[in-house]
């Protein structure tokens, strides 16, 4: 019998102390793991076996390769999209306009049962149990979008996901009226080239909006660095060395306040453009753009935007140790060759898989990753390179291969990571939810 904590020991031991805000959010994280590791759920036991199918030799094995050149879902093309500036249209030919779809806002329109939810609340005010309904609608139904992605009601599902407040849009304007920031040239260098080969982000996203929403980030971070700094040296230090004497409760709260500390984020790295790149895409206004993509690189994950950039190479690494146990056979090859994560997956571990077209299918993904917990994109990684594995094994240099990886397919990537999920020992799962911090 193993030593190691089960899930539900973890999680009765979070349930003993009072919960601070980090308690809380790495709770709900391991019951997300629960959720996906349970083999009765109905999404386990319905939609991923219709998807994935799995070996025939029992439930423990892993699902076959599936077949990334298989043919996709054809998407109705729409015309063009209004940004916040009124991008102009681009000469040349254009591709063939055809109707948007409707996807359940508007007079005579049926809403989703997930649409619904988000609109109508709960009807007996029991956030914890409206909260577990909304992730396993996201799981088991998805969010309905048009052809582009584009969706009436995801933004909302986003921000109540992840629990963002509202922000005043004054806020955001007094960032954007204090002009250039200390990171405003290196922001110039990476805005023109971001998702500059996707139409459907350059017809709806213009670059000056990427260049206000990330020079706003930027200033609040320097505040941020400021007001630490004001406090005086290595105040995560100071908090580290006052928990010897501390009661574990007090601690925790301690602990999450000094995870607060900004001293060492940069302000700006390169990469961070294509992050916040879909969160823009799928606003419906700047100042909600802003509010995610701020909270979600300063609370979700730090580690991506420290100096030294530790939260990914943790991840990277992290890569590693799940293709090893999920598929030994594959990993032994990629390592044979020299091929460790370091060197192909990197942009992918940085922005949750946006550097990967196409756009719609990313914001499926995310809605995945929102619901369940972000450090689950390093299972979804795993899950893409399992999808290319005949081709990887098949070839004498890898590294071509994993220049560029295929598509994204969200639904296929999304039900072999619910597989892949049971095969990540406790211990493991631990460190890929703490991996960004």
């Amino acid at each position: 019998m193993s030593s190691r904590p089960t899930h539900s020991q973890l999680s009765l031991a979070a349930f003993a102390a009072p919960q601070s805000p980090r308690t809380m959010r790495t709770l709900r994280k391991i019951q997300s793991h629960q959720v996906l590791s349970t083999s009765s759920s109905a999404f386990s036991s319905q939609a991923v076996h219709a998807s994935v199918p799995r070996k025939a030799s029992g439930s423990e094995g892993l699902a076959p390769p599936i077949d990334f050149n298989t043919t996709h879902r054809t998407r109705p093309r729409r015309g063009r999209s209004n940004s916040d500036a009124g991008a102009q249209d681009s000469g040349g030919s254009q591709p063939a306009k055809r109707p948007a779809r409707k996807t359940g806002s508007g007079f005579g329109v049926r809403k989703s049962a997930l649409e619904s939810l988000l609109r109508d609340g709960l009807q007996n005010g029991n956030v914890v149990e409206g909260l577990k309904e909304l992730r396993y609608l996201v799981l088991s139904t998805g969010v309905e979008a048009d052809g582009d992605g584009m969706s009436g009601y995801r933004i909302y599902l986003w921000l109540v996901l992840l629990e963002v407040p509202p922000l005043p849009t004054d806020e955001y304007l007094s960032l954007i009226h204090r002009g250039r920031s200390p990171a405003y040239a290196k922001i110039r260098n990476d805005t023109f080239r971001t998702l500059a080969t996707d139409p459907l982000f350059k017809r709806r996203v213009t670059e000056a909006s990427l260049i206000r929403l990330l020079n706003a980030t930027a200033w609040k971070i320097h505040d941020a660095k400021a007001q630490t700094k004001s406090l005086g040296p290595s105040p995560r230090r100071r908090a580290r060395q006052s928990l010897v004497d501390t009661p574990p409760s007090i601690a925790e709260e301690t602990l999450y306040t000094a995870g607060e500390d900004m001293s060492e984020a940069a302000m700006y790295v390169q990469g961070m453009n294509v992050l916040c790149a879909p969160f823009l895409y799928a606003a419906r206004s700047e100042v909600e753009a802003f509010a995610l993509f701020h909270y979600f690189v300063t609370r979700e994950c730090p580690g991506y935007i420290r100096g030294a950039m530790d939260g990914v190479h943790k991840g990277l690494r992290l890569v590693d140790r799940c293709l090893e146990i999920v598929e030994p056979k594959l990993a032994a090859y990629l390592f044979s060759k020299g091929m460790h994560a370091e060197l192909y997956a990197f942009p992918s571990v940085l922005t949750l898989c946006a550097c990967t077209p196409p756009l719609p299918e990313v914001l499926h993904l995310w809605d995945f990753l929102f619901a369940y917990g972000p450090h689950l994109n390093i299972l979804c990684i795993v899950a893409q390179l399992i999808r290319m594995r005949d081709t990887i094994l098949d070839s004498p240099s890898p590294n071509k291969i994993l220049r560029s990886f295929p598509p994204l397919d969200a639904k296929d990537i999304i039900a072999l990571t619910v597989l892949i999920v049971r095969k990540i020992p406790d211990d493991l799962y631990a460190e890929l939810i703490d991996h960004a911090k």
